[in-house]
């Protein structure tokens, strides 16, 4: 969005002379702050992320699992969406009408990422190839955005409708109010800090739609260097400090998120039972990490936007998955439109 508006530094030439900073050494995930001036993920690199995660991917508790009788999920094969739908309605507990305890929180990083990657798991794309467009009408997208509506009326997680009152995962997981919790690797930083938290528990595979498995990134949050930024130079440094030097070390150790560079992938913690858990099952993702690229003539909190107007209404009345993805493509295609 900001590159397509030549608001943002090409950073191409400094990479090249970097003795920190390498493009050999930066880790795929950085190919999100590409942009070819039609799409995203080639081209020049126009900042660098500080860490990030298979945001996909999910947490759940074993003694959840194990007081509803219930196989935990693989930590090497990844459960369908229905699958996934399955176990959050028998893990849900309600109390006089109102969920108790969330059996899975299907969308820690937003509902449209979420639609974007289920989408491309199915084998499908919601933008065009020209990302001027959404299109939610297509088999392998309406697939997606059904699921989402089955999921937002069963109730048994956050959603359009009932949100999170916390605002967030981490204080509903911590007070054993959540089951599964759709957040990557970065979750586990919150899970580490607390003993008891953590020996129950565990880290799985993105769940996926079809044969084409998907386990991409919604974050990938960073810096970038404004095109008429006054000191470049030491914008650079602070780049290299920050990305390759101590607080770079300093945040791989931590376990709040994969680090930007494959050489820090080593710190990233093993010590105890819960870490090696995480790590392996991180490791085991990492092949099939993609990114899934973004239009640049709209931000994501403008089509969030789209979705907190239409979904809510389309699940209190039942509307189909057809008609409300005519809706979704109208008012999302004039934003884009607008934007372009």
């Amino acid at each position: 969005y900001f590159a397509a508006r030549g608001l943002m530094t090409d950073l191409d030439p400094y990479f090249a002379k970097s003795s920190v900073l390498k493009a050999s050494d930066l880790d795929p995930v950085n190919d999100v702050w590409r942009y070819d001036g039609k799409k995203q993920g080639a081209g020049p690199r126009y900042g660098m992320a500080k860490d990030y995660s298979q945001d996909s991917m999910f947490w759940y508790r074993t003694d959840m699992f194990e007081a509803a009788k219930l196989d935990a999920p693989s930590a090497t094969e990844p459960v369908s969406y229905d699958e996934w739908l399955d176990l959050g309605e028998k893990l849900v507990k309600r109390r006089l009408g109102k969920v108790k305890v969330y059996g899975l929180n299907a969308t820690g990083m937003g509902v449209f990422p979420q639609l974007m990657g289920m989408t491309a798991s199915a084998g499908g794309s919601l933008f065009a190839e020209d990302l001027a467009t959404v299109d939610f009408s297509s088999p392998e997208a309406l697939k997606a955005l059904r699921w989402y509506l089955d999921y937002a009326k069963a109730d048994i997680g956050p959603n359009v409708i009932n949100p999170n009152p916390d605002g967030w995962d981490g204080p509903t997981y911590q007070a054993n109010r959540m089951a599964m919790s759709c957040n990557g690797y970065w979750f586990g930083g919150l899970i580490g800090a607390d003993p008891k938290l953590a020996e129950v528990s565990r880290f799985a595979p993105a769940p996926q739609f079809g044969a084409n498995r998907v386990s991409s990134c919604f974050g990938a949050t960073g810096f970038w260097i404004p095109r008429d930024a006054k000191n470049k130079d030491a914008s650079w440094k602070f780049f290299e400090w920050y990305f390759g030097g101590k607080p770079a070390q300093e945040r791989a150790a931590s376990g709040w998120g994969i680090p930007s560079l494959k050489s820090l992938r080593a710190n990233m913690p093993q010590t105890n039972a819960f870490q090696k858990q995480a790590f392996q099952v991180q490791e085991q993702e990492l092949p099939h990490f993609s990114v899934l690229s973004f239009t640049p003539y709209a931000q994501q909190a403008a089509l969030e936007g789209v979705l907190s107007k239409v979904l809510p209404g389309a699940v209190k009345s039942g509307t189909s998955a057809g008609k409300v993805a005519d809706t979704l493509n109208s008012r999302m295609n004039d934003q884009l439109a607008q934007g372009k």
